[in-house]
């Protein structure tokens, strides 16, 4: 169970007038869209770009590592700092599951002259683009259906048929929000999706 402190969002604390800002690129998707190969691939061909890495309360995978792909916190440290403030932006995707982006690692990339690009859940994209209105770039993903997107989550082997089917009804959801954003990517073909993504971005940061 979790404690009731997750039960309303936290009202974030204003940054100090010192502190460092930048541009946002955020990239969201339901799971399964291919949001992750799509900013990986953008890291790659845009240097002015650097990973927000978030927190996560979820088991770590085996192929992931600490610190590159998440901060893997348990409950209790992650709903402690929430508590005292030092995330943007945080979201319960599933009952105890939750995500969040630190202030702290966001304000590094800006120190460092980078731009930030983010791979989140769509909710917490939601959030982040109400958080930085005026400086942020929200890009939806979008699977070319959701029969298509079912079919890449069984592909993967890592869900269970009911937390399967858990996905695919949340995706079905997140997809409706898909007019919320500044702009929808349809991944059916990977490279034509990646330069697509890419001209938006660097319309957003140099036009």
């Amino acid at each position: 169970m979790y404690s009731d402190v997750s039960a309303a969002p936290l009202a974030e604390p204003s940054p100090p007038s010192d502190a460092p800002t930048g541009k946002l690129v955020i990239v969201a998707a339901p799971s399964g869209a291919g949001k992750t190969t799509i900013v990986r691939r953008l890291l790659e061909r845009m240097p002015e770009l650097a990973f927000s890495v978030s927190a996560t309360t979820r088991p770590q995978r085996a192929y992931e590592t600490d610190g590159q792909d998440y901060y893997f916190l348990n409950l209790d440290q992650f709903l402690e700092r929430r508590q005292h403030g030092e995330f943007l932006e945080t979201e319960e995707v599933y009952p105890g599951c939750w995500y969040g982006t630190l202030r702290i690692e966001v304000e590094r990339q800006w120190r460092h002259g980078k731009q930030v690009i983010f791979d989140v859940d769509v909710q917490g994209a939601r959030n982040l683009k109400a958080a930085y209105p005026e400086n942020s770039l929200a890009l939806f993903i979008q699977p070319p259906s959701l029969e298509a997107l079912e079919r890449r989550l069984r592909s993967r082997a890592t869900e269970s048929d009911q937390s399967l089917k858990v996905r695919v009804a949340k995706a079905g959801e997140e997809l409706r929000q898909a007019a919320h954003f500044d702009a929808v990517v349809v991944n059916d073909d990977l490279e034509t999706a990646v330069s697509e993504a890419e001209r938006l971005i660097r319309a957003f940061l140099h036009g």
